[in-house]
């Protein structure tokens, strides 16, 4: 766990060149999603033990905060007012909903169509080539519009720290993610669903909202190794996995580009593990079976989820 900022951009740059070269989805347009193969999946469905369910997701934000000044949007459309019309007739009660989805509060997944990094997106594609004002042609949520079913690992650093949460700007190191295995008795492996706690759902419960796009604990960049010489399929966080301020110069956000530019991983950002958390230490076990079913919205650069852990 560290919070300096030690990485260059040309530190950077060799990171994002050696993980283009090692990464097991840095040439698949699938990207990493390549690593979790249908035994994969059957050996995931094994992981369940008592058939309990638990959300790994937040309840949407509606309300304008320090981190989400445009909140989601929701209201009744029907019955007018909510008050029924008299006499009894049949009615049905309506909604409507919208959200930007990508931000600093609501769980949402990333397609690998979000990051541009000179000019191009994932797999290299020119991004002028992918992006129009009516959504993406390739690389967007439609990639996993069959879910993303397996075997998820949850790694908790600050409990490895003897800590509810990490201070913001603290940066996860993959000493940390080893340590964090050691201590919890499990490895993460192939195809698997990486979930790296850092306690930033608790501190926001606990000691209310703050400016998140400038502070926040994440992952260092070099942690993204760890990920790819263990072939994980998808990253996620209770944060949205990376540091701010950004541990290096000149890149706002360096594991965004190398997760899903570099190494075509799928992110889950801003998820609730505080209800899963208590449930894995009480049963000694940080493996379960995790379903994530995005929105279907061909086009899109990402999408509103509720993964749901099945111990």
């Amino acid at each position: 766990m560290r919070t300096s900022h030690e990485l260059g951009e040309a530190g950077f740059r060799s990171l994002y060149r050696r993980l283009l070269s090692t990464a097991p989805g840095a040439a698949s347009p699938r990207g990493a999603l390549e690593t979790l193969t249908p035994d994969r999946v059957l050996a995931a469905v094994r992981e369940v033990r008592s058939g309990r369910t638990v959300s790994l997701a937040a309840p949407v934000n509606t309300v304008a905060a320090a981190d989400d000044p445009r909140p989601a949007e929701h209201r009744l459309t029907a019955p007018p007012g909510g008050v029924p019309a008299p006499g009894g007739a049949l009615e049905f009660a309506r909604d409507r909903f919208a959200m930007d989805v990508h931000g600093d509060v609501n769980t949402h997944l990333d397609a690998l169509c979000h990051v541009l990094y000179d000019d191009t997106v994932h797999g290299g594609v020119p991004a002028a080539d992918v992006l129009t004002p009516e959504g993406a042609r390739t690389l967007s949520v439609d990639l996993v519009r069959d879910g993303v079913v397996g075997r998820a690992v949850l790694l908790d650093v600050p409990g490895l720290h003897g800590l509810p949460w990490l201070e913001p700007g603290t940066c996860v190191t993959a000493a940390d993610l080893a340590a964090a295995e050691d201590r919890q008795g499990v490895r993460v492996g192939p195809g698997d669903l990486l979930l790296v706690r850092v306690g930033h759902r608790r501190r926001r419960e606990e000691l209310g909202p703050w400016d998140a796009a400038r502070e926040r604990a994440g992952l260092h960049p070099a942690a993204l190794e760890f990920l790819a010489e263990r072939r994980v399929a998808v990253l996620g966080s209770d944060g949205d996995n990376d540091t701010a301020p950004s541990p290096v110069h000149g890149v706002d956000f360096p594991v965004h580009v190398l997760a899903v530019h570099a190494m075509g991983l799928h992110l889950l950002d801003h998820l609730r593990l505080e209800d899963v958390l208590p449930v894995c230490a009480r049963e000694g076990r940080w493996s379960f079976l995790c379903v994530v079913a995005p929105v279907r919205l061909p086009g899109a650069t990402g999408a509103p989820v509720n993964p749901i852990a099945v111990l």
